[in-house]
């Protein structure tokens, strides 16, 4: 019994020393955390996202999803998949396989598929079915979390980078340690140059272009805000805060036909998070522990319509997360279309009024 206690006491000793002290790469900052609004005035919960209808079960964690002109949806799927759905009930159409982890999908207008990979960088797949790797770097330092993406009418991509020290497999600790290491880019097929916009960003995450293409949103995960970077105007070059304080993650955002950009809320804030913020070792000792024990995205679901002067219009919720982790949300038709990180199939919602 004696030899048993010892053995427990050094073990527990060892584990406390390894939580403490064991080398990480997490270089965690000193920040202020926003005030949480929790689910309360713009942001009331709300059962309104319940009536979801979950398709295409085929495909596995569609981070992102894209509606050509015939109505087809396209979903980015977890394991490299790119599936097309010409209906509701129908089996998938492989298109092609980018042999990484492809993230954002938008449409340019002639019909060309662009896509945002987090390994691979950004991607053309043309309306002939080649698959082309557009670009992988900027001066010289490869993209480290090709996030999510836009094609403006002229054909430019604006395009994220959300991190340029964690890949995507590593993303709970781009959160944690809260530097500003996120980047927006532009492209321009024309010439086949990519531009830096803006750098500095916390985990800078899903794009939208003003309907005007007067400015370009891109959202910041882990500050829990939306920055609108102008990209015309007297304000040309400039950045200044969409929407902030928001009471979840932040993850996609997109401009729908009628002007409204919906933002995806991935997940709400998570207290211990927060909580930390101003204490970076003990954000060291949670880098320490095994995935499993780490702060996990709860199931709290919901989507944000918001208007071009920043004001939410639309507030759509599922406590219960019937469709949870939605990280993206296209509309089409008056139709709200979800992906989804965390499950597998594609959200579907007849009415947003």
């Amino acid at each position: 019994m004696r030899l048993l206690r010892k053995t427990i006491s050094s073990i527990s000793i060892a584990l406390f020393l390894y939580l403490l002290f064991w080398p990480t790469s997490l270089e965690p900052e000193i920040w202020t955390t926003p005030p949480n609004p929790g689910y309360t005035g713009d942001f009331a919960a709300n059962t309104l996202l319940q009536a979801v209808e979950v398709r295409h079960l085929s495909c596995p964690e569609c981070e992102d999803i894209a509606i050509d002109s015939s109505g087809r949806v396209y979903g980015a799927a977890v394991d490299g998949r790119l599936l097309m759905y010409d209906s509701p009930k129908a089996d998938p159409v492989e298109l092609v396989n980018t042999g990484g982890r492809p993230l954002g999908l938008d449409f340019d207008q002639a019909g060309n598929l662009y896509i945002a990979d987090a390994r691979k960088g950004l991607l053309r797949y043309s309306t002939d079915g080649q698959l082309e790797e557009l670009v992988n770097s900027y001066d010289g330092k490869p993209f480290g979390f090709t996030d999510d993406l836009e094609v403006g009418p002229d054909g430019k991509v604006y395009f994220s980078d959300a991190s340029d020290r964690w890949a995507i497999e590593s993303y709970k600790l781009d959160i944690l340690e809260h530097l500003p290491v996120g980047k927006l880019y532009v492209y321009d097929p024309a010439t086949k140059e990519v531009d830096l916009l803006l750098d500095k960003l916390y985990f800078a995450n899903g794009i939208a272009l003003a309907a005007d293409t007067s400015f370009v949103l891109v959202n910041e995960t882990s500050s829990y805000r939306t920055l609108r970077y102008y990209l015309k105007g007297e304000k040309t070059g400039t950045v200044d805060t969409f929407i902030q304080a928001l009471p979840a993650f932040p993850d996609g955002i997109s401009r729908g036909s009628d002007g409204i950009f919906w933002l995806a809320m991935i997940s709400p804030r998570n207290p211990l998070i927060d909580d930390l913020s101003e204490w970076p070792f003990l954000r060291k000792v949670i880098a320490r522990l095994p995935d499993w024990l780490q702060p996990a995205p709860a199931t709290h679901a919901g989507v944000l319509g918001i208007n071009s002067q920043g004001e939410v219009v639309y507030n759509i919720q599922d406590p219960d997360g019937k469709f949870s982790q939605i990280s993206s949300v296209q509309e089409w038709n008056g139709h709200l279309f979800f992906g989804s990180l965390g499950r597998e199939g594609i959200g579907y919602l007849e009415s947003y009024k």
